[in-house]
């Protein structure tokens, strides 16, 4: 799991997650239709508790990989076989980019689980619209455009560090 499958010269697991990015947005406005649309709030609930795992799992998994195994993104950069110079102009290069991306990478866990946590508290396991309605509407909005934001500056990142 030391090579990319996309094409490029990164990790399976920096792959995978750019993938798991591509999905999520797509995801997550399908369980807003499920419960905007159709009233569904158990399918929405189901829904996002999956993807809320799955998410956690996908990334505890990707930083083991950046960071224990390959020992940081800055040596994954390296396998484009660069001269040191094109190397560290790279980085530099790319680095306000990451930086960027971890605005937003690093908030939506704890938004999400937050919006996760107090709705299992006050929706409980048979969801339905009632007075924690208005503030999990605003925390699950704000938690959309946060993972949104997350997706297209990680897409982003991928595309200037190793694409381009």
């Amino acid at each position: 799991m030391r090579n990319g499958f996309l094409g490029f010269p990164t990790t399976f697991m920096l792959d995978f997650v750019v993938c798991a990015l591509v999905l999520i947005v797509p995801l997550l406005l399908f369980s807003l239709w499920l419960v905007k649309v159709r009233r569904n709030y158990l399918a929405h609930m189901r829904l996002q508790l999956a993807l809320g795992a799955i998410l956690l799992v996908a990334v505890t998994a990707f930083e083991v990989d950046i960071q224990w195994i390959h020992g940081g993104w800055e040596n994954i950069v390296a396998k484009q076989s660069l001269s040191e110079i094109d190397l560290v102009a790279n980085i530099e290069h790319v680095r306000p980019w990451l930086m960027f991306h971890l605005l937003f990478a690093v908030s939506t866990p704890f938004l999400w689980g937050t919006t996760i946590v107090f709705a299992l508290k006050r929706f409980g396991t048979k969801p339905a619209p009632g007075l924690h309605s208005r503030l999990h509407t605003l925390l699950g909005w704000a938690s959309t455009v946060d993972i949104t934001l997350t997706s297209v500056t990680g897409l982003i990142f991928y595309y200037v560090a190793f694409v381009r």
